[in-house]
This record gives structure tokens, sequence and C-alpha cells, in this order.
């Protein structure tokens, strides 16, 4: 099966050069969900990038019959930041212009709906492919007010042009994955929303985060708080509904780096998920193997993060993946002091039991810098 390949400018720069996306559209002869992928949001976060190359080649392998739908695939989604260097060092987590993260500019259609409740009682007898239709219709119409600020002769900061058109291409996805790395060293896992704990399990990884609270319009956050803001409101009403929308940050290895397991992982994580879903089907997977597999689920307030008391050089930091004990030794600074006193070495302890699950890069911070975090 061959895709459709879009090629979407995004961004015309001084020199005159054009900065563009391309979409990989694979569509199957029969209809069914619509899944969007897409890597590399963050511009250090690049692994992603490599699973979705491996995906593209194992999509042209799969005959048109078996695809149930239609898998859009964005790698390399933000230019700007894979673009970006500091001497050797691809940061691009930020627009340093308008000084946003980059996963923190996108609409939301949550905080712009006027009446939900008013809504869900419209819709509270409908079937629920009516309701899903009748909500989409919505958050498109309120959608397509932006276009309209764009295209004024006043136009809009960057990142709102940047967020209209991946929105665009994922607003009315069934199923949405974000594919992501740590900014410093990680570990493989993934985010997930509520009451999708089950399906977060297709994706074979050892462990998951469930976003108990929000860092605000995240592109995951972005794309499903509206549905699921919907249910909790009909669930109030009386009604127990669960719409068929998921959204999924994967989190895979380091930054700067694509790690082969980090991509093995991700790979397969994605291709079990999507066999599972019934979008593909008929490819000769074995999926039983994983049947017992077990995964273990986190809170997102369970996170704790450690930062440097003072400034120094980090050593004897426990190991990335490593399972700690409240009181365990976690690392120690060695601190230069500019008082006419000979180093000294710190010792920092675990305040809570728990799994290393990211370490930063960098073993030289200074004070109130990130250095190690724990769930």
């Amino acid at each position: 099966m061959l895709p459709i390949i879009e090629t979407i400018p995004l961004r015309q720069m001084a020199s005159g050069d054009i900065l563009s996306l391309q979409v990989y559209k694979f569509t199957g002869v029969n209809t069914g969900k619509k899944v969007y992928i897409q890597s590399n949001l963050h511009g250090a976060e690049i692994a992603g990038n490599a699973v979705i190359y491996q995906l593209v080649e194992f999509l042209l392998t799969v005959d048109a019959t078996d695809l149930v739908g239609e898998i859009w695939l964005v790698p390399v989604c933000n230019p700007m930041g894979t673009n970006e260097r500091a001497h050797n060092f691809a940061s691009g987590r930020y627009c340093v212009y308008e000084a946003k993260d980059w996963n923190r500019i996108f609409w939301d259609y949550e905080k712009e709906a006027d009446d939900l409740t008013a809504f869900a009682k419209s819709q509270f007898p409908l079937n629920i492919e009516v309701v899903r239709q009748n909500y989409l219709t919505i958050i498109k119409k309120e959608f397509a007010k932006l276009l309209e600020k764009i295209n004024c002769s006043s136009c809009v900061p960057y990142t709102q042009k940047f967020r209209y058109i991946l929105q665009s291409l994922s607003l009315d996805a069934d199923y949405l994955i974000d594919l992501h790395s740590s900014s410093n060293q990680g570990l493989n896992y993934l985010y997930y929303f509520y009451n999708r704990e089950e399906s977060a399990k297709l994706f074979w990884l050892d462990f998951g985060i469930l976003l108990n609270e929000y860092d605000g319009d995240a592109f995951d956050e972005a794309f499903i708080k509206p549905w699921l803001a919907l249910e909790k409101c009909l669930q109030q009403l009386g009604r127990d509904i669960q719409f068929e929308i998921e959204a999924w940050t994967l989190e895979l290895g380091t930054g700067m780096q694509i790690i082969p397991d980090a991509v093995m992982e991700g790979v397969r994580g994605v291709k079990n998920y999507l066999i599972s879903k019934g979008v593909l089907r008929n490819t000769g997977l074995l999926l039983e193997e994983q049947k017992n597999r077990k995964m273990f689920f986190k809170n997102r307030s369970d996170v704790r993060k450690y930062y440097a008391p003072a400034g120094g050089m980090i050593q004897s930091r426990i190991k990335l993946g490593s399972l700690v004990k409240t009181g365990d030794r976690i690392y120690q600074i060695i601190c230069f002091n500019k008082s006419g006193n000979l180093p000294k070495v710190i010792d920092i302890f675990a305040e809570v039991d728990g799994l290393v699950y990211d370490t930063s890069i960098n073993q030289s911070v200074n004070e109130g810098e990130f250095v190690i975090g724990i769930i």
C-alpha cells in the first residue's frame, strides 16, 4: 500500500526559505478509525522520527484491504524546534521568540465551550456516534474561527499558525499518538488519560502515568479534554458514556539520541495498539506472547522531581531505572565553596519510595536545576 504524501508549507524565513511539513496518509479500502501520529514536537526529542520511519516501511507492506480506516504520520512535525542549535546541542523545547514551550500552545475547545451542560442535555437520548458527530461539528466550527485571525492583515504570532496547522490535521482523529522523548535521560513510558488504562496496556510499555493534573494546552490534552469534559457532564446527568477517542504521549528514551531499544519498543507498541484496535488486520504479527505482560500505573501527581540545593558537580547518582526507598542516597553534589573553605560533598536522599525514571544529562548544576525524577 502506497501513501498519499502531502507537503504543507509552515513558515517563510527571512532568507526566503520555506519550512514545511510532510504528511504520509495511508488509507484503507474499508472505512474506519482515523489515527494521527506525529513526532519531534520538541526539537531534541528525535527518537519518534525513527519510529515513524519504521512504521512507514511496515505500512508499505500492508495490503490496503487490511487497513480499516486511515493512518496519518507526521515526522519532524516542528522544523523550527528540530533545527535549533546551541553549539553541539539541540534544545528546541521553546519558541524563543515568543518564550513559549512548543507543547503548551495548543487550542483547547473545553476553555471555549459556553454551556456544555445544555449541550449534554440536548444529546442525552441520542446514539453515541450521533453525539460524537454533533460535538465534533461544534468543535470544528469554533476551530475555524482561528483561521480567520490568521488570514486577516494583522496576522498572528507564529505559534498560533503552527498550532492551527497541526490541529487541523488531527482534530477529527479517533486515536492520537504524540511521540516524545525525555529532554534529559529517560525510560520508555506513556502518559494517558482517565478511563483509558486498559488501552494503555496495548502499547506494551513498562509503566504509564495518568494525567490527573495538567500543565495546560499540551497537544494531547487539547485534543482529548473536550471529550473527557463531555463524558463527565453526561455522567453527572445520569448517562455513563465513553467515546472511542484516545490520546497518548509516548516518551521514548533520551534527548538528542535515537536509542535502538526505545525505537523498537515504540514501533512494537504502536503496531500492537493499531492491531488490537482493529485498524490493522491480517498482518501476521503475534499478539498472544504479551498477554500476561504487567504494566504499572502512577498518577502525575506522584512524580517527585529533585532540584540541586546548591551548585556543583553531580556524582554517585543512582542509575536510571533503579528502585529506591525513602532515605536511600540518590546522588551527591561536590560543592566548591568560594569562602576560603575546602570543597565539600552534599548527600541527597530520597524523600519517597519510587522508580528513577528521569535524570539530567548535565552533571554540572547550578542551584535549583533539575537532577533526578522519581515516581
